[in-house]
């Protein structure tokens, strides 16, 4: 697969490598433009001089979802890279599960 062929295909333009999240990326990025106007809707509130509780429980409806968007894009890297990563064995499987164990760690340090 050359470099074009994988633009807008889902490829990683330099390894060829299809991405688990690919086949729902439509539904991602509907799920991000969602989040991007819970996070304006924050900037909305403050310069409303909204109280701010409100505002804190916005940041927590934010965050959640954040991290519910993390935790799909994770399970779909399990499902998709790491497993097929299983299938071929070797190095990169090891390198495939330590990758996910930090990612699965910067989540849970937030």
């Amino acid at each position: 697969m050359t470099a074009i062929e994988a633009e807008g295909s889902g490829a990683d333009v330099t390894t060829g490598a299809v991405h688990g999240y690919h086949h729902h990326k439509d539904e991602h990025l509907k799920r991000l433009r969602r989040i991007e106007g819970q996070i304006r809707g924050l900037q909305r509130l403050v310069d409303e001089d909204v109280y701010c509780i409100d505002i804190l429980t916005q940041v927590s409806a934010s965050t959640k979802a954040l991290q519910s968007f993390a935790l799909q894009l994770l399970e779909e890297h399990l499902r998709h890279c790491v497993a097929d990563a299983a299938v071929k064995g070797g190095d990169e499987i090891d390198a495939k599960v330590e990758e996910a164990t930090k990612a699965i760690a910067r989540l849970l340090r937030t």
